[in-house]
């Protein structure tokens, strides 16, 4: 292949083959490509209207500890026959699998990636966690303005959640601590606990977490409107467009019942 494109696509030592820049552009390329040959053959092969099979759903820590276990049990009960093999990780990363074929579909906060196909299924509010001896801890909402010179946390990059932190401390004059990127929500909660900062929760990791939480308490942001989108991603060349639609569709009722439809 190498010599057919006339570019380096490995680099080669005599321990380890990396790949090139160019390598891992090609790679990318070749995984998508394969998709869609696979996407091909089951719109040739598909057979059945109903719901079934099985579907590798890729989804967020921040999204899907608390979602699914409201939408599985009702989507195992209308469809026994279906599997759902669960892989967590960052929306990004779960983007590029969905992308490459490596996932058939993602589930969580709002998608970046342009050639897939995204059904919204509902908005989560963001709330603002601060320690319980903080200054506002005993209010019930608190303005934007008043977050100025708040040391915010923030999860690692390839999360919504950054973005939306880094929009805040832009908005209200807060910093952003930039010598620690959180990898899960829990972790920021407990940092947030012992006094190292205030942070965003999205709404329904609030409703499971903080349920009887003493120790962090959670605050509406006056003036500051921002919610997180959520639903589902798909290529739109899977031959089980219509499956993903169906899902899309038991995630809204899902997210109705949760208060986030």
């Amino acid at each position: 292949m190498e010599e057919n494109l006339g570019v380096q696509l490995f680099e080669r030592t005599s321990t380890t083959v990396l790949l090139t820049p160019v390598g891992e552009r090609f790679v990318h390329g070749a995984r998508v490509a394969l998709a869609a040959v696979g996407d091909l053959l089951e719109t040739v092969a598909k057979h059945s209207a109903a719901l079934g099979g099985v579907i590798r759903l890729g989804t967020p820590p921040t999204f899907g500890p608390s979602f699914l276990p409201r939408f599985l049990p009702s989507l195992h009960k209308q469809y026994p026959d279906l599997k759902i093999y669960i892989v967590e990780d960052r929306p990004a990363a779960i983007e590029t699998a969905v992308a490459e074929g490596t996932l058939d579909c993602g589930l969580g906060p709002l998608f970046g990636e342009r050639s897939l196909m995204f059904v919204p299924i509902g908005r989560e509010r963001l709330l603002l966690g601060v320690p319980a001896d903080h200054r506002l801890a005993k209010r019930r909402a608190v303005s934007v303005q008043e977050l100025k010179g708040e040391r915010l946390l923030a999860l690692g990059s390839g999360h919504q959640l950054l973005e939306s932190v880094q929009r805040l401390a832009k908005a209200s004059g807060a910093t952003v601590i930039d010598d620690y990127a959180g990898t899960s929500l829990d972790a920021i909660r407990q940092m947030v606990s012992i006094g190292m900062g205030c942070s965003l929760f999205p709404e329904l990791y609030a409703q499971a977490e903080f349920r009887n939480a003493e120790d962090v308490h959670l605050l509406e942001i006056e003036g500051w409107s921002e919610t997180r989108q959520v639903g589902i991603c798909f290529r739109s060349t899977s031959g089980r467009v219509a499956h993903f639609q169906e899902l899309a569709r038991r995630a809204t009722d899902a997210a109705l019942e949760l208060g986030i439809g």
